[in-house]
């Protein structure tokens, strides 16, 4: 460097203090060394280095390198400032380089390291032993194994190869980047192994995860030092070997901190909640000094446990020690108490704190949606400094668990604006969400996106709810195109497709589904004996129902449940069975539920057995005063008798108990947007419209035969009267959206809250004869696909 350039630094330096320097003009080492360890700010330092550079004494190259050294350890001078005294020194020796870099590494700043090495072979500075374990270290940090190989030839072409420190950091180079052939090459070559060399293998191999190879260096080792043993600790927890971890731990004659640490977390990380804590007291009680990552455990197992009086006393332990204001354990103590329920502490706690990071904000998203404060999460959201793929999950898959499903969607494409991509979890959410509202269009579009981004992984999960969602909309032939293309399959793809087949009424084929689940070796759980009972139960199939539901527990060892029998009591009483439905709820050997009785209130209505009715729905209704179904059934029984004094007193106990008759509700998809038609609505924007069509559909059906099952209306009101209300339930106010909206040869889809009824039943078959138009629509129980004057349920439902 030049004379000039530094006295153009003394200058600015001079300009920058404008104060003269407090010690004498001539400056020598040791004088340098007093004022350095005297040294307590910038201000002071810059002084020492403004003496040094007008008195020459920085062209000194031992003062030089004591300065620039001292320069890198202080705390209040910038890592730039020491690069620009780095860029005056002439001559700058191999210390001096490799004291700059180590500052970099040190400062998370590996690539700068990487960059001023190329820099110092170019200026023709040798390397020496201090280096290379330096150069090879930033490229394990930064996991670069192509520049790691070339520096690993520069080591052995200048002879370096057998420094042990140099092979050592090789070792770990190699093994930090998964290439555990290439550091086992090394460290079985190597001429001198030391404990760091042993450690360094180990290591790789716990990274790994590879038990056996670790287990066998563990073994070889000439001494067991203390890091080695907790590193087989970690990996043994990492991989399920709770036990050998927990024998290993036994037998070590010196634990640290650490040791504890590992074995607790294992324990967490393995559910074994109460053996955390139990070894978290012992800790405690041995005096370990403990820091935030054996506490973020112990706060997990207490949040599993849901012991909220523990958690706590965690809590205050924490608060004693000074170790509550380390961000993690700040989060750690957010997530158990939003598991808790216990929002406002852990609002308490997100407020006060000033160390937030993203999971900070993340967690507490995710704890108001845990708790049900959809619009406190999202308030939360809107603020967010910056949104990561878990703030978008956390809102759109809080959204679709509290049957938020439009939000879920609308905040799924202002999603689309940015420049994050939906993961796995979210694309489950989001298809979820089209499920429930019938949104085929959108739910299409997800599957396309996923078919054009490769990186996006079609596991159980996704397969799965992809499969679903095209069976509840009615696309059958879609959800078997998933199915047949899933790699791999789990037991709820099987249940998916076997209860979707049913419910589609494709009975047959759904029960050659579930023969095929045995042949593939796949073995069936409670939930695929649902779906085969009620495939039987919408075909009417009585003897083979019978036959599953005595397999369940002769040949596959299950239980049923309250929900199988259940099945049973409708398989048996659609069939008209009503009596030996009866005798069925009378033996089970748990109490039946309202869904139970229910079923049976529901026979009893279709084949008209008002006796049985009357007796079953007084019954429910004073086991479940405040369910309109029941009432609504009960009524209708009477008012299918006449009996217009015992449909009003019934009307009078729902009005008394405050029970409302949940109306009528169809979803229509057109264009990409759902329409909601509630019965009897007049407010929807296409009214006018669809009330015309309403007129040229009635005309139509009486030129097809079509005559009003008035008896459906339990209203002691005229026959025109009825007619009117028949027509304007919310089924046939869609069909007639439907045909306005959407073209042919496109289904018309319709999703509906509640039992198709048998007057919409019949209209929607003839309805597509005299339109040559598909209707599906999904009721409350099961789909009917009307085509050419015929449904698939075949009228039994």
């Amino acid at each position: 460097m030049k004379l000039s350039k530094l006295n153009q630094l003394s200058s600015a330096i001079k300009s920058k203090f404008n104060q003269k320097p407090t010690f004498k003009p001539s400056i020598t080492l040791s004088i340098l060394e007093t004022q350095l360890h005297k040294c307590r700010s910038l201000k002071q330092f810059s002084q020492i280095l403004s003496q040094m550079i007008l008195t020459g004494f920085i062209t000194d190259i031992f003062a030089a390198s004591r300065v620039l050294k001292f320069s890198t350890d202080l705390p209040f001078v910038s890592l730039d400032y020491s690069l620009q005294i780095f860029n005056l020194i002439e001559n700058s020796n191999g210390f001096m380089w490799n004291t700059m870099m180590r500052a970099y590494i040190q400062s998370n700043s590996a690539q700068k390291a990487l960059l001023l090495y190329k820099l110092m072979v170019k200026n023709n500075v040798g390397p020496d032993n201090y280096t290379y374990p330096l150069v090879v270290q930033a490229c394990a940090v930064r996991l670069l194994e192509f520049e790691g190989k070339e520096i690993h030839d520069h080591v052995l072409k200048l002879g370096f190869d057998s420094d042990v420190y140099a092979q050592n950091t090789l070792i770990n180079m190699y093994a930090v980047c998964g290439n555990m052939r290439a550091a086992r090459k090394l460290f079985d070559g190597s001429p001198v192994l030391d404990s760091v060399s042993w450690n360094c293998v180990l290591a790789g191999y716990v990274l790994k995860g590879d038990v056996e190879e670790a287990k066998l260096i563990y073994n070889q080792m000439p001494q067991r030092n203390i890091i080695a043993s907790n590193s087989m600790i970690v990996l043994f927890g990492k991989m399920g070997h709770v036990k050998e971890a927990w024998k290993l731990f036994n037998v070590m004659d010196e634990k640290d901190m650490v040791s504890w640490s590992a074995l607790i977390s294992g324990f967490e990380k393995n559910g074994m909640y109460e053996e955390a804590l139990f070894m978290f007291i012992e800790m405690n009680a041995n005096g370990m000094m403990l820091d935030e990552v054996v506490v973020v455990s112990v706060l997990s197992a207490c949040a599993h446990l849901s012991i909220v009086k523990t958690g706590k006393m965690i809590h205050g332990l924490v608060s004693r020690i000074g170790i509550e204001p380390y961000v993690n354990l700040q989060n750690a103590l957010i997530h158990m108490y939003s598991d808790f329920g216990e929002i406002m502490d852990a609002q308490k706690l997100f407020n006060g704190s000033h160390n937030l990071d993203q999971i900070s904000w993340n967690s507490m998203i995710s704890g108001y949606m845990k708790c049900g404060s959809v619009e406190k999460a999202r308030a939360l959201f809107d603020i967010m400094p910056e949104k990561d793929i878990v703030s978008w999950s956390a809102m759109i898959s809080g959204y679709a668990q509290h049957d938020r499903f439009s939000d879920a969607l609308a905040l799924f494409h202002e999603m689309q604006l940015g420049e994050i991509r939906p993961d796995e979890t979210i694309l489950v959410s989001v298809i979820s969400a089209c499920t429930h509202l019938a949104a085929l269009d959108q739910g299409k579009w997800v599957h396309a996106y996923i078919r054009k981004n490769n990186n996006l992984e079609v596991n159980v999960i996704l397969g799965t709810t992809l499969l679903d969602m095209y069976m509840k909309c009615g696309c059958v032939e879609n959800a078997l195109e998933v199915f047949n293309g899933m790699k791999e399959k789990g037991v709820s793809s099987w249940n998916a497709l076997i209860i979707g087949l049913a419910v589609n009424g494709l009975v047959e084929r759904s029960l050659e589904m579930f023969s095929d689940m045995k042949n593939h070796g796949v073995i069936p759980n409670e939930i695929t004996f649902m779906g085969v009972l009620g495939a039987c139960r919408h075909m009417g199939l009585v003897d083979e129902g019978h036959c599953h539901f005595t397999s369940m527990v002769e040949e596959h060892g299950i239980e049923p449940n309250v929900k199988h029998y259940g099945c049973m009591v409708d398989l048996l009483g659609r069939a008209g069975l009503l009596k030996e439905a009866e005798k069925l709820i009378q033996s089970m050997p748990m109490a039946p539920d309202a869904a139970t009785w229910g079923a049976l209130l529901g026979a009893c209505k279709k084949h008209g057995d008002t006796e049985m009715g009357e007796r079953v729905g007084r019954k429910l209704i004073e086991l479940q005063p405040d369910h309109d179904g029941f009432h609504v059934l009960l009524s209708n029984i009477y008012a299918s008798k006449g009996e217009w004094g015992d449909v009003l007193e019934v009307r009078g106990m729902m009005k008394q108990q405050g029970v409302v008759k949940t109306p009528g509700c169809s979803l229509i998809e057109a264009n990409g947007v759902v329409h909601e038609f509630l019965a009897g609505d007049k407010t929807h924007p296409w009214i006018n419209k669809v009330e015309q069509m309403l007129n040229e559909m009635a005309k139509r059906l009486k030129m097809e035969g079509y005559a009003p099952k008035t008896n459906e209306v339990c209203l002691d009101i005229d026959e025109e009267e009825k007619e009117t209300t028949l027509f304007r339930h919310s089924e046939k106010l869609a069909i007639a959206f439907g045909l306005l909206t959407v073209s042919p040869p496109t289904p018309i889809r319709i999703m509906k809250n509640l039992r198709i009824c048998n007057d919409c039943h019949t209209a929607a078959k003839l309805i597509s004869k005299a339109y040559a138009r598909e209707i599906v629509i999904r009721d409350r129980h099961r789909f009917h696909h009307f085509k050419k004057g015929a449904c698939s349920c075949m009228d039994y439902w």
